[in-house]
Order: structure tokens, then sequence, then C-alpha cells
């Protein structure tokens, strides 16, 4: 039968992700609106985000924030641009982010000694490949394929390499092994439902030194550069932003850092997240026409679980259309890239009870496409 009830929030888009509970945009903070940027209270302001996000973290002594332009895809491109070169380098990927990193690696920066280490959709590489004298870019979360690394435990404590690791869909969201993290990228538009265009840069001192003591031999976009006369601009790590960013959006995000504070911390966003995956996972459970494309238990992400169908990809399409059509469920087809199926994301800012509400529709309109 069709259900009666129908999520409060029917917002499961993977980015930008549904805003927190409780969300009102006349309640942020506008003080910096019409403000310069460079001003006293615009770099206060840009600064107090790159604190707060270092405290909720809970970031090693020594490492740095900071916000720059083009979401996380313009952080990680800076700093492989800016970093990588000096050592060969180790690329793990399974699905289509990391691949787009490999085609940065290979066919743009031809970093000699790169070695390219490929799962498909659904697996993991096998992360024991990894060489400790080499850098490593891999994606802590694949957002097109619900597949997470477990943990850190694959890469070496006396490194001689850097790790540069894209972790939008999971900071915040996941446990992260800082000590084992040279470099991590993040936007606001995930987990933590801000607003898209900025990225967010994390340094460990060890990258912090390859930027002082290193040069690429590749020409550095304006927009790239980290350092002047061979040092670090520290101005990015304290509020003096590479270009101009929106005040709006950052006070959207310090309005989620708010928030992520109220509910306890990142362990209590964390505890969010896995509640959200548990109703899911008790729903694949009772029924046999749907399966996790992540193959292993330990390697599913808690943020952007992607769901195998048992219909023909048109079906799946029309699935996502019909309950979008009902207003239960927007933006829950699978990624261009990835195999047909459902996305449902289950980031910190859903709410555990809209998911329940949602299974039972997943059932119907099922049952309705297959008939």
């Amino acid at each position: 039968m069709k259900p009666s009830e129908k999520p409060v929030n029917p917002n499961f888009s993977s980015g930008p992700c549904s805003k927190r509970p409780g969300y009102n945009v006349s309640q942020l903070s506008l003080d910096t609106l019409g403000r310069s940027h460079r001003s006293a209270l615009g770099k206060a302001t840009l600064k107090r985000a790159c604190e707060d996000t270092a405290e909720l973290l809970g970031l090693p002594e020594g490492y740095r924030v900071g916000v720059v332009p083009a979401s996380d895809t313009g952080a990680m491109e800076m700093a492989m641009w800016s970093l990588l070169g000096q050592r060969p380098v180790d690329v793990f990927y399974w699905e289509s982010f990391g691949k787009g990193w490999r085609a940065d690696i290979e066919q743009q920066l031809k970093v000699d000694g790169a070695r390219f280490f490929e799962a498909g959709y659904g697996e993991l590489p096998d992360l024991s490949q990894a060489n400790p004298a080499h850098d490593i870019v891999f994606t802590w979360n694949g957002t097109t394929s619900g597949v997470r690394v477990p943990d850190a435990d694959w890469i070496a404590a006396d490194r001689e390499g850097l790790t540069l690791c894209d972790a939008t869909s999971a900071v915040f969201a996941q446990p992260m092994d800082w000590d084992k993290l040279d470099v991590v990228t993040y936007s606001w538009q995930k987990v933590l439902g801000g607003e898209a265009a900025h990225g967010m840069l994390i340094l460990s001192p060890r990258a912090v030194e390859r930027l002082e003591s290193y040069e690429p031999p590749w020409p550095m976009p304006k927009i790239f550069r980290l350092t002047k006369g061979g040092a670090l601009i520290e101005g990015i790590f304290s509020g003096a932003t590479i270009n101009t960013p929106s005040m709006l959006c950052v006070a959207d995000y310090l309005d989620a850092l708010d928030w992520v504070r109220a509910e306890g911390g990142v362990s209590a966003t964390i505890a969010r997240c896995d509640a959200n995956l548990a109703v899911i996972d008790r729903f694949v459970a009772a029924n046999d026409w749907v399966s996790f494309l992540a193959e292993s238990g330990d390697t599913r992400s808690n943020t952007s679980v992607c769901l195998s169908v048992d219909l023909p990809p048109e079906g799946v399409k029309a699935m996502v259309a019909l309950l979008a059509d009902e207003g239960v469920a927007y933006d829950i087809g699978a990624y261009r890239d990835a195999p047909p199926g459902l996305r449902i994301w289950c980031g910190a800012t859903v709410e555990a009870a809209d998911l329940e509400t949602l299974m039972p529709w997943l059932t119907w309109a099922y049952n309705e496409i297959r008939e």
C-alpha cells in the first residue's frame, strides 16, 4: 500500500546537502555583509572559521586550516599542484572523483614514478601497496560509490612521503587519524550542509615543510600559490583568503559549526551519521530486491549510501522520478558515472526519523515500477 506519512525533510541530495535541523537563514549573523573581507571584521570572521574548525576537529598542534576557492576540488588541486613532484606518488581510487585526481597527476602534472591502484565501484584497491617512501593521494570516503577506507592503519607512521586526502564527505562524519594525514580537503556543502564554492585546506607541519623547501617544476596559477619567496603565506590560514569569498557563505558555515558544537561536537555528528546508516542497513537486511553497492560492511559509507536495486537502469530512473514526484525524496539517483542505483545522503544534517519514514516509500515505488 502507498504510505501515508512523508518525511518532514525530503532533501537527500549528496551535494549540496540538506541544511541542519532547525536551520533558518534569517538567524545568520550578517554583520559582515557589504564589508570588505580584508577589513578587520572580515579577517576576524574568516579567522574564526579556521580556528573553530581546528578546535572542533581536534587537530594536532601545528596543523593549519585555510579557506580556499573552488570547493573541495579547488582545495585538492591546489594541494596537488603545490606539493607533488618531489617524490613518486601512489594514487588509490575507486570512484569518479579519485579517478579525476589520477587524471590530474598522470595527464597534467605528469609526476615521475606515479603508480595507480584502482578498484571498481563497491570495492577498495589493495591499500597495502602504499610505499612509505612515496607520496599518497586518496579519497577517504568515495562520495559516488559509498565506499570508504576503514581506517588509516595502512599508512605508515614513519612515512617519508606526504599523504594527500580528499575527505569531503568524511570530515565531521567519520573518525580521522590526523597524525597519518598531511593534507586534508573538504567542502562546506557536504556533512555540514553548508553552501558551495568554498573549500577547506588542512596542512600538517610536514606539508608546510614541503611547501617551503620544494618548488614544483610546472607553472603555478596565482589562485594555487601557497608560498611567497619560499615561505608559507600564513595569511591564508589566519583569515586573509587568496580571493574574495562570499561572506554570506562564511556566516552560513559558522552557523553550521555552532550547531556541531551545540550537538556535542564531532563525536555527536559521527553518531548521527552512524544512526542514519543503521536505518538503511535494517531496511536492506529485510528486502532482497535492494543491496549495498559497498560489498563490505567495514568499508560502507555512513554518509553517501549507495544502493543497487533489482530493476533495469530505466526502471531505477523511473523509481527515482516517482519518489521525487511524490515529494518524499529528492535527488537520490546514483551519480552519473556510477552503476545505476540509489544514492541516499545520510550525513549529520539528515534526521533518522526522515529516513525511517522514507523506507516504506522505497518499497512502494519499487513495486509500482516493477509492476
